[in-house]
Formats: structure tokens, C-alpha cells, sequence
């Protein structure tokens, strides 16, 4: 399957910024099946000091800086990316009780286990709390197998809560999200991170783009889609299997990965400073485009 995404950021601002410096994580990854064919950004006024690196957790980072004075600031990341199917189903011969991986996870010293240990931590947007870790026990019941366990949570992350974009932002914490039994993408992605790591086990934060499906009979909508997040969690012998608990299905084709971290601070597309400007309003427009 292949895709072309075109991802547009757009900042007005009240009064003129006269310096700003940004950094992007806009381009997708490349995985045993997802190929990033091509990728650039576009800075609208024309950007100085362009680099990119690659972050702690191996994202692109695409650094640039504006030192013209402007009113408006537009970012423009196009990318074409290839999935194929993973083609190693999983092995129910590798799927463990969910008590002996958090138990290798807190006693293995090996350098992979080392790496994997800081996704079982409290990161700067997830904080457990006795109330996270008692509506993540129902789904961990001794001797369930991790499989099982971790898509239990996330089929009932699906039934119980309601997607509502108007419900929260960024800041929003997740014991709100769980009070309130509402929020978005981002908001599940961290509340089953949470509740996976109260138990003692890894997951990360997954950040990038779902083909999204017009309604039969409806045209397709250029510029309506949107980014997308999910979690993955760590099964030994096997490695990282991803879960959407927004969409109640692990991710497949229609899903691609642009970068991961411990949360969503460590995965956020687009951040920065600008000197001057006011007050400002941000639109983002995603147009996720099936090119078979």
C-alpha cells in the first residue's frame, strides 16, 4: 500500500514575530514494513539554518529557525511512505502470563531489557495513580496471558469511553479522561500506557497518520484527516505490537508510524519559540492519500 501525507501547519499571529526557532518530527519512520520513499518540509517565510537529526528514540528531527519578521507562519511536511503486511504473525508459543514479563522487566539486566525498563516509568504526561491502576486490574487477572491482557484493555478503553475532540487538550490529565470517560486519540494512547505500566509492564506512545474511509456514497474530503495515536507494548522474544485503542484494532496498513516516545511530549509534531507576535491561532490541515 502506498501513501502520500500532506501535512499542513499554519500559525497566525496578531503582530509581527521577528525570530522563531522550531524543531519538526513530520517524517515518518522507516520499519521492517513501512518505507519512507521521500519526505520534505516547507517553510513559508523561507527558513534559515535547516538540519535534522535523529532524537534519543531514533525520530527524525527537523530543526529550522525564521529570522525574517512575518505575520503568518506555514509548515508543509509531504511524504510518501510504503506499507507492506508484517509478515510474522504472532507466535502464541512466545505470549506470556503478564505476571512473568513485569517480573523479567523489573530483573533482567540485559541492554535490551535496560532500554525497554524506562517505558515501564512515569513519564512527564503519564503519572499513575491508584486510579488508573484499578480500572487497568480487571483487564490483568493472574495468569492471563499478555495478549489477551493487553487486548482486553484496550477493547474496554473502546466500549467505555467516548471520543469527543471538544472534551480535552494537550494538558489535559489523564485523570480527567478517566473521570470523565472522554477525550481523543491521545487521551487513550496515555491512559492504556498508564494502566500497562501500573501493571508493571512497557508501552510507548506512537504518534503518526490512519488512512481514513469517506462515508459510502460521499466524496472524499482533501485535507480532513488528521494525526492519529496509539500505544505499543513490549512482549519478549516477539518485540513491539502496536494497539488502537481509539479504533478498537491493532494497526495494520492503514496506520503510519512517525515517531514514538515515552509520551506525547517526546513525539510532538511541531514545537518551538517566537520572539514577539501576540496572541496567535494555529490550524492543521492532514490529507492522507491512498495511492495504491
Amino acid at each position: 500500500m502506498n501513501y502520500r501525507i500532506v501535512h499542513i501547519t499554519e500559525y497566525h499571529y496578531s503582530g509581527l514575530v521577528g525570530l522563531c526557532h522550531n524543531e519538526a518530527r513530520l517524517t515518518p519512520r522507516d520499519l521492517p514494513h513501512q518505507s519512507c520513499q521521500q519526505s520534505t518540509i516547507t517553510i513559508d517565510p523561507v527558513a534559515v539554518d535547516f538540519h535534522q537529526r535523529h532524537d534519543f528514540f531514533g525520530n527524525t528531527v527537523s530543526y529550522f529557525s525564521v529570522q525574517q519578521a512575518h505575520e503568518r507562519l506555514t509548515i508543509t511536511a509531504t511524504s510518501e511512505v510504503t506499507i507492506t503486511p508484517q509478515t510474522t504473525p504472532f507466535d502464541n508459543k512466545n505470549d506470556l502470563a503478564w505476571e512473568v514479563v513485569a517480573q523479567r522487566l523489573r530483573s533482567e539486566r540485559s541492554s535490551e531489557m535496560l532500554n525497554i525498563l524506562q517505558y515501564t516509568l512515569d513519564s512527564p504526561m503519564i503519572v499513575v495513580n491508584p486510579e488508573v491502576a484499578a480500572y487497568a486490574k480487571e483487564s490483568f487477572p493472574p495468569g492471563r496471558k499478555l495478549m489477551a491482557a493487553v487486548s482486553e484493555l484496550m477493547q474496554r478503553i473502546f466500549a467505555d469511553f467516548t471520543y469527543d475532540p471538544e472534551f480535552s487538550n494537550i494538558a489535559t490529565p489523564i485523570s480527567e479522561v478517566l473521570e470523565h470517560r472522554r477525550g481523543v486519540c491521545q487521551d487513550f494512547a496515555h491512559l492504556a500506557i498508564a494502566c500497562l505500566r501500573s501493571q508493571g509492564i512497557a508501552a510507548r506512545y506512537v504518534s503518526g497518520y490512519i488512512e481514513t474511509l469517506p462515508q459510502p456514497g460521499k466524496e472524499r474530503l482533501v485535507g480532513a484527516d488528521a494525526s492519529h495515536a496509539w500505544f505499543s507494548t513490549y512482549f519478549p522474544a516477539v518485540g513491539w505490537i502496536d494497539f488502537d485503542p481509539t479504533n478498537n484494532q491493532m494497526p495494520k496498513e492503514r496506520h503510519i508510524t512517525v515517531a514514538w516516545g515515552r509520551d506525547f511530549d517526546d513525539v510532538t509534531p511541531l514545537k518551538g519559540v517566537a520572539f514577539g507576535g501576540g496572541e496567535n491561532t494555529l490550524s492543521v490541515s492532514v490529507d492522507v492519500k491512498n495511492l495504491g
